[in-house]
C-alpha cells in the first residue's frame, strides 16, 4: 500500500513509523517527556525491520529525546537514505547535552537553527517533510514563517513542509498560504475522529499524518488488564492533554469503546491494532498513520496491517454505527504539543 504526501508528489508507504519513543528519556523539571528507557540497538533493529517490511516513511522531531531520536534514526538509515522519506519537526528548545527540555520558539531564526541540528543528527543534507511542532502557535506567527520555509525548499534543504496542529482553521490558513505546504499532522484514531481537520486536508491537498493512531498504546489491547506504565513514561505524568491514561493506567472511560469496536476491528484475522490502522485508511485517502514503535515485535504487528489493507466500506459503515453514540469529540483536549511532547 502506498500513499502520496499531499500535493508534494512524494510517495510513501501507507504506514509510517513514529520515532518519539526511540528518543528515550528527556525531561523538564520533574516532568518526563519520553516513554522510558530504550535500547538503541533494538531501536535500530526496529527501523531495519520496518524497512524490510516495506515501511518507507519515518517521522521524528528535533526534541524527541533532546535530539537522540534523530541521532538513532540517522544511524539506522546509514547507507539507505535514498530508500526512505524522513519527516522531522521544529519549534521546541532543548539542551542536547543534558537532555533537558525548554520552551517553544516559533521564530524564523530558530527554524533555521533547529534545521541545521536535525540535518547533523540525521546525517543527511535534506529533510523530506519539515513540520512546525507548536500546536497552538498564533496563526499570524506561523504564516510569517512561510517565506523562510519556501527559501529552504528552494535551497534544497527541505522538500516540503507542514504543521502539526489540531486547529483546523490554522491548518487551512497555513495550507493555503504555503505553496509547498503538503501535510497536516494531527491527532486521530478510531476512538476520536477529527472530521474538521480531515476536511481541511481533503480540500487543500494536504496529507493527514496521523499521530496517536493507537491512542498512545491503548489500542494495542495490552492495557485492559489494569497494568501501568513506568513513572518516567510520558503517559504517567498527568498532563491535561493525556486523555487515554490516568495515573499510568488506561483511563477506564475508554475501555467500553474499545470493547464495542473489538469484534469489527479484529475481523478478517486482524489484531486490534491492525484494525485501528485499517479504520484510518478507510477514513480518508489522505491519511498516513505513524504509530510509534521501539521493538521489532511492535513494528512487525503494525506493518502486518499493510497486508490486510483498509476496512471495506461495509465494515467501516458498521463500525461507525456501533461507535456513533460512544465516540465524541469533546471528551477532552486533543493530543497536542503544548508541553513539547507529542508527535
Amino acid at each position: 500500500m502506498k500513499r502520496i504526501i499531499g500535493r508534494s508528489g512524494i510517495e510513501v508507504s501507507a504506514l509510517g513509523m513514529g520515532c518519539w519513543a526511540i528518543g528515550g528519556p528527556w525531561k523538564g523539571g520533574d516532568d518526563h517527556f519520553g516513554w522510558g528507557a530504550v535500547d538503541d540497538d533494538e531501536s535500530i533493529r526496529t527501523v531495519h525491520r520496518a524497512l524490510d517490511l516495506g515501511v518507507t516513511f519515518f517521522d521524528t522531531a528535533s526534541n524527541y529525546g533532546a535530539g537522540h531520536s534523530e541521532s538513532v534514526l540517522g544511524r539506522a538509515l546509514a547507507g539507505r537514505r535514498d530508500e526512505v522519506v524522513v519527516a522531522s519537526k521544529w519549534g521546541w528548545t532543548f539542551d542536547e547535552r543534558t537532555r533537558e527540555a525548554g520552551g517553544s520558539d516559533g521564530s524564523a531564526a530558530y527554524l533555521r537553527e533547529c534545521l541545521e541540528g536535525s540535518l547533523r543528527r540525521l546525517d543527511t543534507d535534506y529533510i523530506d517533510l519539515y513540520q512546525l511542532h507548536i500546536n497552538e502557535l498564533p496563526v499570524t506567527e506561523a504564516l510569517d514563517l512561510v517565506d523562510t520555509l519556501e527559501e529552504l525548499v528552494a535551497d534544497g534543504r527541505i522538500r516540503a513542509y507542514g504543521w502539526s496542529t489540531d486547529n483546523a482553521e490554522h491548518a487551512r490558513a497555513f495550507a493555503i498560504a504555503g505553496p509547498h505546504c503538503t501535510a497536516i499532522q494531527h491527532d486521530i484514531s478510531v476512538l476520536r475522529d477529527a472530521a474538521d481537520v480531515i476536511a481541511v486536508c481533503e480540500a487543500t491537498g494536504q496529507a493527514s499524518v496521523n499521530r496517536g493512531p493507537l491512542a498512545m498504546g491503548l489500542l494495542s489491547g495490552k492495557y485492559n488488564d489494569g497494568r501501568t506504565v513506568g513513572r518516567d513514561d510520558v503517559r504517567n505524568q498527568g498532563f491535561d492533554w493525556q486523555v487515554y491514561f490516568r495515573d499510568g493506567a488506561a483511563a477506564p472511560e475508554w475501555l467500553p469503546r474499545i470493547e464495542a469496536a473489538r469484534e469489527l476491528l479484529t475481523s478478517g484475522g486482524r489484531t486490534l491494532a491492525q484494525g485501528a490502522l485499517a479504520w484510518l485508511w478507510a477514513r480518508s485517502e489522505t491519511t498516513i498513520p505513524i504509530p510509534g514503535c521501539r521493538t521489532v515485535a511492535q513494528v512487525e504487528e503494525n506493518a502486518g496491517a499493510l497486508r490486510h489493507g483498509p476496512l471495506s466500506r461495509e465494515e467501516f459503515a458498521r463500525l461507525e454505527e456501533v461507535l456513533k453514540d460512544l465516540r465524541t469529540t469533546s471528551d477532552a483536549k486533543p493530543l497536542g504539543e503544548e508541553s513539547s511532547l507529542s508527535g
